[in-house]
């Protein structure tokens, strides 16, 4: 295979993972259940936290397991276009980041996405469940602990770079491209949160079943 083929299909690949990350499935599932664009209300996030808030939890549901699964999906296909044609990891890496990127940024909401903590979950997935695992873990004893659902976020963010080095590497082994993209995935998601961080520093970020302050 030339040089001018890889990098085709290593730029196809991507570009799909992109594409796959940018599907709203917010807007998606709520315009299907008759529901209010969920950018119109709350925190105007296209999210599933911010589905939540319409009292639908199936919608809710649905969202999370849409925008998980995109980012699964898109991971998964790198991964098979990497083996088959001989690419490598770093494929499986710059893939994963789009496919994050385009959730975060989608084409099709006009680059004004949502916060990314359920794409990057299936990211993790695709690229080793135990590591998604320990990252999901952690969200949850987190939120249980401090009903913070964002903080939590922030953290599980911080400790998922760590825990890839740490052994969440089975399948990829340790490899520099992949922490690259997990440190990125992870470093835009807390970006994301800015707003939140800046509630919570003054006591006004809402707590999980609480009322929104």
């Amino acid at each position: 295979m030339t040089a001018a083929t890889t990098i085709l299909i290593s730029t196809g690949t991507i570009i799909l993972a992109y594409l796959l990350g940018s599907v709203p499935f917010a807007v998606v599932v709520s315009r299907a259940m008759g529901l209010a664009d969920p950018r119109s209300f709350g925190s105007g996030n296209p999210g599933a936290t911010n589905v939540l808030r319409t009292g639908n939890k199936t919608a809710a549901g649905l969202t999370l397991l849409g925008d998980a699964a995109k980012g699964w999906v898109a991971v998964l296909i790198a991964i098979y276009v990497a083996q088959h044609f001989g690419i490598g990891p770093v494929l499986v890496a710059a893939s994963a980041v789009a496919a994050f990127l385009g959730h975060v940024f989608p084409v099709f909401l006009r680059f004004k996405g949502g916060k990314g903590v359920a794409t990057a979950l299936g990211v993790l997935i695709a690229i080793n469940p135990w590591l998604a695992f320990a990252t999901a873990a952690t969200w949850l004893i987190l939120a249980y602990v401090t009903r913070y659902s964002s903080l939590s976020s922030i953290l599980a963010a911080i400790f998922a770079p760590l825990y890839y080095l740490l052994g969440g590497n089975v399948a990829w082994r340790l490899d520099t491209s992949i922490a690259l993209a997990i440190v990125i995935i992870s470093a835009v998601l807390i970006y994301r949160h800015r707003a939140n961080i800046s509630r919570l520093m003054t006591g006004k970020e809402s707590r999980i079943g609480g009322k929104k302050k």
